[in-house]
């Protein structure tokens, strides 16, 4: 793969980066309605790869948080062409990395030695890059070391990129009203974080402690001592992503044995610590020779309030979905209903979540549930389709939701997302025994 002896890093230079990737995409469309003219049946299939890959292009070029919104993009198959997610899952573990000589003058403005000095034995060409950062095999002191290098100028680009995607992200998620700010900076807060791998560390250590007692689940240790805010040691952990692992495994205790355990490790994150891993894509799971799931990053792990917590799951329960002034009361409380909406908009947004919950939440009903079970996917495919679509929605006062359904959905999709791969069968209650035994 080709390596980059640059990444532009001021304001100017990746705004420019971006502007070159927009006439890109107008040659498209010119190109697609000139065709069009031709064949009027000609659909936009064509269109949307020429543009996908384009718009990956430029991203996979800039890194940082521009390349980390097309990773959880791709991780929502509902919202997006599969052309754009197709091309946008390929920054979940798959991008240029930097060129070796680059790697030493990043790693000595951060460590203040090149890294062939500090460690016994140091390759030079990273093993994986991705959106913010890469890593490199390593030893030392006779261990097999991951050492993870944040791409430089990552950190001071965030608000600047974001401010380059917002019109694109107001106009694909419908976005809009003046409290829209406090989503924009719930993904800033928490890009931030990510580029603060001191703060990893701490996360990685703290979930690992946690979650020790659940079986077939696996953690790399951290070296705060070979660390810094920059750089990020820890055990090289050998395995295979789990999306390679699923896509030829024909074991389906193995697929269980995972399954369980993600389930498991997802649910005492929730409802035991209040606090989950909440990038839940495929570049951060690995599967060792052992079918045991291994964690490898905590660079985005979402704090859940119990403001929110109580009434998000209260939802679920029968007694309040089932009793139209409490379901009514919650909506409120997660910020879905407005004291000034009107009679027609509030009914219809109840219909609406009504049945959003009572898809999305199916998995929670059951003691057991298959999740290659493609009627369930089908439906929630169709329903994030239709919403997509549906006109009344965009018509209606300001955004709905609070800001933190953005990561807590984001986390339980990409865990059904993770499980459908696997076809996996899971015991949904058995994580319970593991709350109750860290009390």
């Amino acid at each position: 793969m080709k390596t980059l002896d640059t990444i532009p890093t001021t304001k100017i230079s990746r705004a420019s980066e971006l502007v070159k990737t927009g006439f890109k995409i107008g040659g498209n469309y010119l190109a697609y309605y000139g065709e069009k003219m031709v064949n009027p049946k000609l659909t936009k299939d064509k269109l949307n790869e020429n543009n996908a890959e384009d718009i990956y292009d430029g991203l996979k070029n800039l890194k940082g948080s521009a390349l980390k919104v097309a990773q959880m993009l791709s991780m929502d198959k509902s919202i997006m062409p599969q052309a754009y997610v197709e091309k946008f899952s390929l920054s979940q573990f798959s991008v240029p990395p930097l060129s070796a000589p680059l790697v030493k003058k990043t790693f000595k403005k951060y460590f203040g030695q090149y890294p062939e000095a500090f460690f016994d034995t140091f390759t030079p060409d990273s093993v994986n890059a991705a959106s913010i950062g890469q890593v490199h095999r390593a030893t030392k002191g006779g261990k097999e070391l991951a050492v993870k290098i944040q791409y430089p100028g990552v950190a001071d680009s965030i608000s600047s990129d974001l401010a380059i995607v917002k019109p694109v992200a107001i106009r694909m998620f419908n976005i809009k009203g003046k409290d829209s700010e406090k989503y924009f900076k719930e993904v800033e807060d928490k890009l931030m974080e990510e580029t603060d791998y001191v703060n990893e560390l701490k996360q990685g250590k703290e979930i690992a402690d946690a979650c020790s007692q659940i079986p077939n689940l696996r953690f790399p240790e951290y070296y705060p001592e070979w660390s810094t805010d920059k750089i990020l040691t820890m055990d090289w952990m050998q395995g295979e992503h789990i999306s390679e692992f699923a896509a030829k495994n024909n074991d389906q205790s193995k697929a269980d044995k995972l399954g369980q355990a993600m389930w498991d490790f997802y649910m005492f994150q929730m409802h035991g610590l209040k606090a989950v891993h909440a990038d839940p894509h495929p570049g951060n799971f690995l599967v060792d020779s052992d079918s045991n799931l291994i964690a490898i990053d905590f660079g985005c792990v979402k704090q859940v309030p119990e403001d929110f917590y109580d009434p998000y799951f209260e939802l679920i329960s029968p007694e309040v979905f089932d009793d139209a002034a409490r379901f009514e009361e919650k909506l409120f409380e997660l910020e879905i209903l407005r004291k000034d909406d009107k009679p027609q908009e509030k009914a219809y947004l109840i219909k609406l979540f009504r049945e959003l919950l009572s898809v999305s939440t199916m998995p929670y009903r059951y003691d057991s549930f298959d999740f290659a079970n493609e009627d369930f996917f089908g439906r929630l495919s169709a329903m994030g389709e239709e919403f997509s679509k549906d006109t009344q929605l965009r018509k209606m006062n300001g955004n709905r939701g609070s800001k933190h359904f953005l990561y807590v959905n984001r986390t339980f999709f990409g865990l059904y997302s993770l499980l459908h791969d696997l076809k996996a069968k899971v015991n949904t209650v058995q994580y319970k025994r593991y709350i109750e035994e860290g009390r």
